[in-house]
């Protein structure tokens, strides 16, 4: 996916100022404060509204003119619930297959056997009016890949979730972009959602891409100092490298040492001369955090999640659907 100096206006509000984004294979977090964007962009990428300037290309083709094209290869859970509520979740869901133009009777097993998928097999027949907000999240999920899409486009997965249920959700969302093939946009303004599932990240702000890249990258770029995390007491190692005129900072668990390229040999040298043993010795990377701070326009609105301990139940079964290899933004998607 590639979109081009992309501008986008409502009546006076400019929601898209010249964005320009390339998207690859695998996991991509479209982060941003709300109101930066995120739902704009992802409606112009399905063809649901035209831009005012500049060009998208979509799975190879234009959005603007092709979009019942791109709607058929391309998966939308939208961010707000708008799920009819006496309707049960595999009749719903078997029908968004039907609209995709899956025939009846596979469209019912695969409706079913996609519900089982997100941990819904019990509750399939239920009336969508009678579940949860988690619950709601998870039927939104499996009718965006029911028809087996090429790109899946998720707005706010885990809005309205507890912790633990986004932990669910971003476990589901990783195994489906990653073990099943299935190419995953979300957009976010949590902070630890992004990191914790997406292989590249584009950061949004006032409607104009300020970062974007492999998230590792991202981490590794304007990396500074060292990080060791030593066994044993610390406070030797940390009088010597005072007394070499090192600035730190320690976390309980791990020791901070700011500086450039040389501090490495620095602190490799000193943990020799002391003999003391360590877990790890590494650069240090800079959270998505900073990353996001480090952009210099960006606002406060986003944030991080309250932590949560992982919460897993995977899926049953993998949906079938096209291979592709875990990539991030910044490596064009081949169509």
């Amino acid at each position: 996916m590639e979109a081009v100096g992309v501008v986008k206006q409502w009546g006076t509000t400019i929601a898209l100022d010249g964005a320009d984004v390339v998207v690859g294979p695998g996991v991509t977090g479209l982060l941003g404060a709300n109101g930066s964007g995120k739902t704009t962009l992802f409606g112009l990428l399905l063809g649901l509204h035209r831009p005012d300037g500049g060009h998208i290309r979509v799975l190879g083709l234009d959005p603007t003119t092709a979009g019942p094209e791109v709607r058929a290869r391309v998966g939308y859970s939208p961010e707000h619930h708008s799920l009819p509520p006496d309707v049960k979740a595999v009749d719903f869901v078997r029908h968004v297959a039907e609209l995709h133009g899956v025939p009846r009777r596979e469209a019912t097993g695969r409706a079913s056997d996609v519900l089982w998928q997100v941990g819904l097999g019990e509750e399939r027949v239920r009336p969508l009016g009678t579940m949860s907000t988690g619950q709601r999240q998870r039927v939104k999920l499996a009718q965006a890949i029911v028809h087996d899409p090429v790109l899946v486009l998720l707005d706010e997965p885990t809005e309205g979730l507890d912790p633990v249920q986004r932990d669910d959700m971003l476990t589901l969302i990783g195994r489906v972009g990653r073990d099943f093939g299935i190419h995953i946009m979300l957009s976010s303004h949590v902070l630890d959602e992004v990191e914790q599932v997406a292989d590249g990240a584009v950061i949004l702000h006032a409607g104009r891409v300020v970062t974007a890249g492999r998230l590792a990258d991202l981490q590794a770029s304007g990396t500074n100092g060292v990080m060791v995390e030593p066994i044993g007491d610390v406070s030797p190692l940390g009088r010597a490298l005072k007394a070499r005129g090192a600035t730190l900072s320690w976390d309980g668990r791990r020791l901070f040492v700011e500086g450039g390229p040389e501090v490495f040999d620095l602190v490799r040298d000193i943990l020799a001369e002391l003999q003391v043993p360590v877990r790890s010795l590494e650069p240090r990377r800079r959270s998505l955090e900073d990353v996001f701070l480090s952009s210099g326009r960006v606002g406060g609105q986003a944030r991080r999640a309250t932590p949560a301990p992982a919460a897993a139940r995977a899926p049953a079964r993998p949906p079938s659907g096209p291979t592709g290899t875990p990539g991030a933004a910044g490596v064009r998607v081949a169509p």
